[in-house]
């Protein structure tokens, strides 16, 4: 019996054993499969990635931009802003290179022929968002997160030119990304990444994704994930705002020229997080209460003192061995409106060549000698934006209205300029679609020069409709008269407002006080050359507004603000209108016979 208990024993522990080998066979087949379909099917290229790729080369834009004359659309494009889980990256970016415009959102990367804005190629991934994106040389890199799985992680590298796939590359994180450009440095070659502990600086390869070297940062420094103009980088050299506690510094990256080797410069700083620029070899900083700008070496050749300098960032651009930023100059709390100022400040003596007092620019361009300053309005409440057309060294320039409107509060692309190939590429951020807006790109080149001054389009300001006459005595509400509002342009004159009181008190409220009627307003925001023109800027307007309510019957075509605001805007013709009441039927109304006489006018 004995024996016979040890045979059972026996194969009942080999059994077992035979049970347990099993399960973690099935087990391991199990995980292995995981890891497999994760890699060759959630993650593989063959169906979550729809590109394209061309083999015709792009000959380069000539550093021309367009002359100081009127400008006319030559091609746009609307590029909705993505909808991911991480809302604060859902942006629209642009860069021109190699003569084609990158269009960047979370959605991938469209490439198009910058003169005619026909597609070349372009790199979307499913159910992946693209967060950041870089570029050097004639390399594109794109970083992309797996939407709901922030630790599946991907880097792309591709050709400028053709889309071509250059490498991929999983684990790292851009270092430092703009968060209002979802753009990271990349200089002389170089893409500059981190770690998930962010305290290290890796250099890879644009070309190869090889790493190529390791920067250890200062102890207890690291790098932000993402802070608006928190880095910068130009062709040669790349900026960073690393956190280091109670004060913040800025590192300074770009290539030894007689070793080749990467060379780390640190400029201290005062308070956390500066702001950063970067225009060929110099580097601005803005930290709150100063702004500085330092050449190559980290030497500063610009200071300048107040808390109010930049707001976020100053724009910045460098030609001809000067510094041109424009920024904001001190002003007594008495002042009603802040000075700004462009200067120009050349590098190598840090002396100011020259400065112009103007309304503030958004952004700097330079090509073909000229620099181009993007206003936000042409003037105050005229409707179009404008650009300074600008002679680095005299600072004398032209203003030229620009079919395109920039409204205050919107979000999701930073106004952008840029000029080549006798053409300026100018976006911004619209409310439509809806409900997260778009980028709005507008390509302009030189027009037709008219018979009046470019600042008004080419149009002579003795066109432009005197906005008191455009509601006669006998078309008001009795004892209303109008008051002239004007508005100016570089120093020309135009009847553009209008302001509609009562002389005297209409009566009594329902509680008895006397109150006065409401107060009417006529304001001509825009006189184009001809009715095609105004009709796009026309459109250009509605897609910057919240809350527009269509259609009004005033015009050709005309639209409410709100529910209760009282506020029409229309077009009749060539002309662009604003009515404004305290009541909504009294706007509309009051609409229709401006619309009547500017018809027979």
């Amino acid at each position: 019996m004995r024996g016979q208990w040890e045979v059972i024993t026996v194969e009942s522990a080999r059994s077992r054993r035979h049970v347990i080998l099993s399960a973690l066979t099935a087990l391991l087949t199990v995980i292995v499969g995981g890891v497999l379909a994760d890699h060759f099917v959630l993650q593989a290229e063959w169906w979550q990635v729809n590109r394209t790729v061309t083999h015709a080369p792009q000959p380069p834009l000539a550093d021309l931009g367009p002359p100081a004359t009127p400008v006319t659309a030559s091609w746009q494009l609307s590029t909705p802003v993505g909808d991911s889980d991480l809302p604060a990256y859902d942006r629209v970016a642009y860069t021109v290179m190699d003569g084609q415009l990158v269009i960047v959102s979370g959605h991938g990367l469209d490439v198009r022929d910058a003169r005619t804005g026909w597609e070349r190629w372009h790199y979307h991934r499913a159910e992946w968002s693209v967060l950041g994106w870089a570029r050097t040389g004639q390399v594109l890199v794109a970083y992309l997160e797996r939407t709901g799985h922030r630790g599946d992680r991907l880097m792309v590298g591709l050709d400028a030119v053709s889309g071509t796939l250059l490498w991929r590359q999983q684990g790292d994180v851009p270092a430092a990304t703009d968060r209002t450009t979802l753009r990271w440095p990349a200089a002389g070659g170089v893409v500059f990444v981190t770690g998930d502990g962010r305290h290290t600086l890796y250099g890879r390869s644009a070309t190869t994704g090889r790493r190529l070297w390791t920067k250890r940062l200062p102890h207890g420094c690291l790098l932000p994930e993402a802070v608006p103009y928190a880095s910068g980088s130009s062709d040669t050299i790349a900026a960073f705002s690393i956190d280091c506690g109670a004060s913040d510094r800025v590192l300074v990256v770009d290539r030894d020229p007689r070793s080749g080797r990467a060379r780390f410069t640190v400029l201290a700083r005062n308070t956390a997080r500066s702001a950063v620029a970067v225009g060929g070899d110099v580097t601005a900083v803005f930290d709150g209460s100063s702004l500085d700008a330092f050449d190559r070496s980290g030497r500063r050749f610009l200071h300048r003192a107040g808390q109010d300098l930049c707001r976020d960032m100053c724009p910045i651009a460098v030609t001809e061995g000067h510094l041109l930023i424009a920024y904001e100059v001190g002003r007594r709390p008495e002042d009603a409106t802040p000075t700004r100022r462009l200067e120009s400040v050349d590098i190598a003596s840090g002396s100011s060549s020259w400065h112009r007092d103007m309304p503030g620019y958004t952004a700097l361009a330079v090509s073909g000698g000229l620099v181009y300053g993007l206003r936000s309005r042409l003037a105050d409440p005229l409707l179009p934006a404008g650009v300074d057309v600008i002679d680095p060294i005299s600072g004398t320039g032209t203003t030229v209205p620009i079919p395109l409107v920039l409204r205050a509060g919107l979000d999701g692309v930073r106004p952008w300029l840029a000029a080549g190939g006798g053409m300026l590429y100018v976006a911004a951020p619209a409310a439509r679609p809806r409900p997260f807006g778009a980028g709005r790109l507008v390509v302009l080149r030189g027009g037709v020069r008219g018979e009046g001054p470019p600042e008004l389009s080419g149009v002579p300001a003795d066109k432009w409709p005197d906005a008191c006459s455009l509601l006669p005595k006998r078309d008001l509400p009795r004892g209303y008269a109008g008051e002239p509002a004007p508005t100016t342009v570089d120093g020309l004159r135009l009847p553009a407002g209008c302001t509609f009181r009562p002389r005297h008190a209409r009566g009594r409220g329902p509680d008895g006080p006397e109150r006065e009627a409401g107060v009417l307003s006529v304001t001509v925001q825009w006189v184009s050359v001809d009715a095609a023109t105004a009709k796009a800027l026309f459109a250009a307007a509605r897609d910057t507004q919240n809350g527009t309510r269509d259609p009004v019957r005033a015009g050709e075509e005309a639209y409410a603000i709100g529910t209760s605001s009282g506020t029409v805007v229309m077009r009749v013709g060539r002309t662009i209108v604003t009515v404004t009441s305290g009541v909504p039927d009294t706007a509309t109304r009051m609409a229709a016979v401006v619309a009547a006489r500017l018809r027979t006018a």
